[in-house]
């Protein structure tokens, strides 16, 4: 896996991150965050497939439309305090100090949190990280299943007296090849110049 290294360098931050309210997860999350991280360092099970959801225009999109661009795919929230945004910015970064090249890169933000984040908000949101990123939204069983399909582990968690709730779950940057597979993954904190070392050479394949 070509971002096998990376993963392995940042696991135990990730897994950190990951893990602080994994014993409150809710019957949604049908893997436990530290099982999805083996699952993603080694490979062991197919990751990514189809999906349809809505994006912060209000239509609908599929994996299909990004038939020939690499993906960079990011699964949060948009009321994420900290790591969500951290890491829009560095994939942010990363499509600016790729120039041209970032025409064959597609950055897509697949929300957690359905129940906030409509398109109408996500259309607030994504542009502040960049015009290119698209935010997509859905119904919940929808959300499920393609966060199912990329071994996301997210759990809605309740914040003790403020009658509001805050959402757990894996921070992994996914980079799918031009035709929707599985390359590896990026942990959160990975630095835009990182991501850059590793994008640019699958660019520069033959045949792309």
């Amino acid at each position: 896996m070509i971002v096998r290294s990376i993963a392995l360098a940042c696991a135990g931050l990730w897994l950190t991150l990951a893990s602080v309210h994994a014993g409150d997860a809710p019957a949604q999350s049908t893997r436990s965050a530290a099982e999805i991280m083996d699952i993603l360092m080694w490979n062991r099970e197919p990751v990514g497939g189809p999906f349809a959801l809505t994006d912060q225009t209000g239509h609908v999109r599929t994996n299909s439309d990004f038939r020939g661009r690499l993906m960079l795919v990011y699964f949060g929230f948009t009321y994420c305090p900290d790591v969500c945004p951290t890491d829009l910015q560095a994939i942010a970064l990363a499509l600016d100090k790729l120039g041209g090249d970032a025409d064959s890169v597609q950055p897509i933000f697949i929300t957690v949190d359905p129940e906030r984040d409509t398109s109408a908000h996500l259309a607030e949101y994504v542009p502040l990280f960049h015009p290119r990123l698209i935010g997509l939204t859905g119904r919940a069983e929808a959300i499920r299943n393609v966060a199912d399909a990329y071994k996301v582990y997210y759990a809605k968690v309740p914040l003790e007296g403020a009658g509001d709730y805050t959402v757990d779950h894996t921070a992994y940057i996914y980079l799918m090849d031009r035709d929707g597979n599985y390359l590896g993954f990026f942990p959160p904190g990975t630095s835009a110049d990182r991501m850059v070392e590793i994008i640019k050479p699958r660019l520069a394949e033959p045949g792309h």
